[in-house]
Formats: C-alpha cells, structure tokens, sequence
C-alpha cells in the first residue's frame, strides 16, 4: 500500500514481522511525508533499514529504551549516492527552511537516524 508517491506502508514494518499497532498509523503517516520532501529535494531513492519497531525487536537489537522506532515516529535510512554525514546535513537544512520536521538527528558510519519527536535532538 503506497502511502507517498515513493514509500510504501511495508517499509515502515517491524523487521521482526510484527504488526503495526493502529493507534501508530498517523506516525507512520508523518514520517513518511517527511521522508517523502527529503527523496523529492535528493532526485534519489532513500532505503529505509528500520522504521517500526516493537518492544521485543527493540530489546533484541539493544536499542534504546525510549526509541523514537517504539513510537513509529524514527527511520534509519540510507542514500545510496551520499554519505550518513551528507544526509544529515541535508536534512539539517530543510528542517532550517521549514519543509521537515525538527526531531532526532544523527549520521552512523552506515546509515542516517531520523525522527520527528517534535524538537531538536543531537547525540
């Protein structure tokens, strides 16, 4: 089910095959749009290798406790053609001209953490 002219529902799953829970749809759905401004602005794909996930996956890849991914509201993406540093300062500026949302930022030697909590987060 596409839900943005380049994302599907199914790229948001849980990697453990677990369901999205209901009450998450609209996470997803605000995530996606978001994603979806960065992938118009690159002219490029953007693979998503976590979005989603459920308490017990979250636990089993010692992520954090209060994962933003528990929430459906974070995305760990990779850009083929750029590197983590170069999608995260990407993002930086379109946040800084107001077409994505402030949230969670962070560039991974491998992939590029993004969320939409809503304020600025670094670490």
């Amino acid at each position: 089910m596409r839900i943005t002219e380049n994302f599907s529902l199914s790229e948001f799953d849980c990697k453990d095959g677990s369901e999205l829970p209901t009450a998450l749809l609209p996470n997803v759905l605000d995530l996606a749009d978001n994603l979806q401004v960065l992938r118009d602005y690159l002219g490029v794909p953007i693979s998503i290798n976590s979005a989603y996930r459920s308490l017990e996956y979250n636990r089993n890849i010692g992520g954090a406790t209060n994962s933003q991914h528990l929430l459906a509201k974070a995305a760990d993406i990779v850009v083929e053609s750029k590197s983590p540093e170069q999608v995260a300062n990407i993002i930086k500026y379109l946040i800084s001209e107001g077409k994505m949302m402030q949230g969670g930022l962070k560039a991974y030697k491998t992939f590029t953490h993004y969320d939409i909590r809503g304020h600025k987060a670094r670490w």
